[in-house]
């Protein structure tokens, strides 16, 4: 059954990405609403909603509660993207709630109740709420896809929503400027939810105030109010936080990165929010959220035998600049750097970023139609540093070998499949049934 249904999923992967909410509604409608079966709380943003779910999911399970989260890409086995209590979801479990989403697929396509097939994403996030609702989660940590306004995870009705940062990704779906892709980011507000904004900047706290007004939402700016120090070395982040609702003294954050800081606050915030809500979490489980969170990919070190991979799966400017600065502040110098692309991301403004912290640039090549070839990327690297050794290498896990010879640290970034696809090799043992589905699908 698990190789069928996986090739069921590599199918609906052609459908790519079709914003729209009727045919997640009448989906779940037909499962008997599983979505309703627990209370959600839902993480949208352009970077940072997977670590604030992460953290998130951490201090409410700290605190007690059954948990669930859901969250997207999967880096190396669709178990990933859900898990119960903690802990990846069992594969019979999985693929059980896959089959019954499937059965009701076919159902309402027979019927003429769906005029497509839903998307792979529409697929698993469906799966998703069956799990949870079989599990009897208490509440669910959502992230969202893509956007908000019309992503699967929005017939949830949430208790509470996070919206971590703004910026320019996905605007072919999403808008081209800050305001069309904060408006859609909106999206997610509903009424009677308390609405936790950590983006500090003026028009985009102004458009998502007044989406609150509209929607009949509680707005919370993450950084009202807030003292927040940071202290960031290359063996941990520790922040100092004081809210208006209390002194949480020094915290080290399980995720490395001054930027995490902002991560955390915003979690936080959104925590005290939801117990105002009535889902309790103390402050102990907050800070035990804040330094247990699990997170892989994102400034992730990993010791080899040749010297030390800091892996991050950052795939568009804004998040490649977070790498590039903490790179600078833990290690001054400049170290070798490992790098992909896809074709639809902007390539050219990660490279701005992270040149400048590079001694030498290995290109290399992913096992995606969407990949930028290693030829063309270390073309559009000598263009903007003619000064920095480029070397190809199409294999990534020998592309590390190579960097590594330069130096006993390096930086293998600029992909969300690259960091899935070095970890996938560096795992000993792989559940080769769990991994035939693309990670970055959905």
């Amino acid at each position: 059954m698990v190789a069928d249904l996986q090739a069921y999923l590599r199918n609906l992967e052609r459908f790519g990405i079709k914003l729209g909410l009727d045919p997640m509604r009448a989906l779940c409608a037909a499962l008997g609403h599983p979505e309703r079966e627990f209370r959600s709380v839902v993480i949208a943003g352009t970077n940072g909603k997977g670590s604030v779910a992460a953290m998130t999911e951490a201090a409410l399970r700290a605190a007690g509660h059954r948990t669930g989260r859901y969250t997207s890409p999967h880096l190396v086995r669709l178990e990933e993207r859900t898990t119960i209590a903690g802990e990846p979801i069992a594969s019979d479990e999985l693929y059980s709630a896959i089959q019954t989403v499937r059965t009701v697929v076919d159902q309402l396509c027979r019927e003429r109740r769906l005029e497509t097939s839903p998307t792979f994403f529409e697929v698993t996030t469906a799966a998703a709420f069956v799990a949870f609702s079989r599990a009897r989660v208490d509440v669910a940590v959502l992230e969202v896809g893509l956007g908000g306004r019309f992503d699967a995870t929005n017939v949830t009705t949430p208790l509470g929503v996070a919206i971590t940062s703004i910026d320019l990704d996905h605007e072919a779906q999403l808008g081209r400027t800050l305001r069309e892709i904060a408006r859609e980011k909106a999206g997610i507000i509903g009424p009677g939810s308390v609405a936790v904004v950590g983006d500090a900047r003026r028009e985009v706290q102004e458009l998502l105030a007044d989406s609150c007004r509209r929607a009949g939402a509680r707005y919370v700016d993450a950084t009202q109010g807030v003292v927040l120090g940071v202290r960031c070395t290359s063996d941990a982040t520790v922040v100092s936080l004081d809210t208006p609702v209390r002194h949480y003294g020094e915290i080290r954050l399980a995720l490395q990165g001054r930027h995490q800081a902002r991560n955390a606050m915003t979690t936080v915030r959104l925590l005290e929010g939801l117990t105002d809500e009535g889902l309790e979490v103390g402050a102990d489980a907050i800070a035990t959220g804040l330094r247990d969170a699990v997170w892989r990919g994102r400034l992730q070190w990993i010791s080899l035998p040749a010297g030390r991979l800091l892996l991050d799966a950052a795939h568009n400017p804004a998040a490649a600049q977070a790498v590039a600065e903490y790179l600078a502040e833990t290690h001054p110098s400049p170290i070798p750097l490992v790098l992909a692309a896809m074709r639809d991301k902007d390539a050219d403004g990660i490279l701005d970023a992270l040149l400048p912290r590079a001694s030498l640039v290995v290109c290399t090549e992913l096992t995606s139609e969407r990949a930028l070839p290693a030829s063309v990327l270390a073309d559009r690297v000598r263009a903007r540093a003619p000064k920095t050794s480029v070397v190809i290498e199409p294999e990534p896990s020998t592309a590390v070998q190579r960097a590594l010879a330069h130096g006993d640290i390096a930086c293998a970034t600029g992909s969300i499949f690259l960091a899935g696809e070095l970890l996938r090799a560096m795992t000993v043992s792989t559940d080769m049934t769990s991994t035939a589905i693309s990670p970055h699908a959905g």
